[in-house]
């Protein structure tokens, strides 16, 4: 009995479908994707994408005009334009991309810190807030890399400028000799508006070596971060821009 078993199960699974692998996503779908994305939210960028890729074109095919070139000439250019014209595109694209998606996040809890997540390598924040505030809602993330700690704070002014002056007095304390540096995110008076915030952190100059910056991330680590009563479910401070996407 326990045969005949045997060769049913193997008849069953040699009859039995095949699952089919996922297919691999393409990077022109993930293009299209974003432009989708990107049209929806601003139609006025279709006409910025398309007329940037014309307009590309139409200045080789002018130039050729200008040099009084002959029609091999004219040909030559216009496939120059063809090959310049998707690039242009592109460009546009992955900049009004980045607009949209930033508007999609500002004003959510954790904006900050999904626009921190686009930082190129050399800068580490965690994905936990620092501290946080019940009553405001408002938040301090804290990071780290090569220009020293970075305080970058989302809310009320009143509520983050508390919250960064604490967590400043803490860590002079701690790291005396490491230079902090405090943003504010936001659109009221002396903070910085989200689609900046990257921006502000990449023009702070490099103040430690590879030796200290280690030691400073390891001190921070060894503080620890502070747990947050977030609910169970999605995490918006894990929310980020699509990087691959807006390439």
């Amino acid at each position: 009995m326990a045969r005949k078993n045997t060769s049913d199960d193997a008849v069953a699974a040699s009859t039995a479908p095949k699952q089919k692998k996922p297919k691999k996503t393409r990077w022109y779908h993930q293009v299209w994707d974003v432009y989708k994305l990107t049209v929806e939210n601003d139609p006025k960028s279709r006409w910025y994408i398309w007329g940037s890729a014309l307009g590309v074109l139409a200045l080789f095919l002018i130039l050729a005009l200008i040099f009084r070139a002959g029609t091999g000439m004219m040909i030559y250019m216009g496939i120059i334009g063809l090959m310049f014209a998707p690039l242009a595109a592109m460009f546009v694209l992955a900049r009004r991309a980045e607009t949209v998606q930033y508007s999609l996040i500002e004003g959510q809890p954790g904006a900050a810190r999904a626009a921190l997540g686009t930082l190129r390598r050399g800068w580490s924040f965690p994905e936990e807030p620092a501290a946080f505030d019940a009553k405001t809602q408002a938040l301090l993330f804290r990071g780290v890399g090569r220009a020293g700690v970075v305080i970058v704070t989302e809310g009320p002014a009143k509520a983050a400028e508390r919250l960064a002056e604490k967590e400043t007095k803490r860590l002079s304390r701690m790291l005396p000799n490491v230079p902090l540096h405090v943003l504010h995110t936001g659109n009221e008076e002396g903070q910085t508006p989200l689609p900046k915030l990257t921006r502000e952190v990449q023009r702070l100059k490099p103040k430690l070596t590879k030796a200290e910056l280690a030691e400073v991330d390891k001190r921070l680590t060894a503080i620890g971060r502070m747990q947050l009563p977030i609910p169970k479910g999605i995490d918006p401070t894990r929310a980020r821009p699509d990087r691959r996407g807006m390439r």
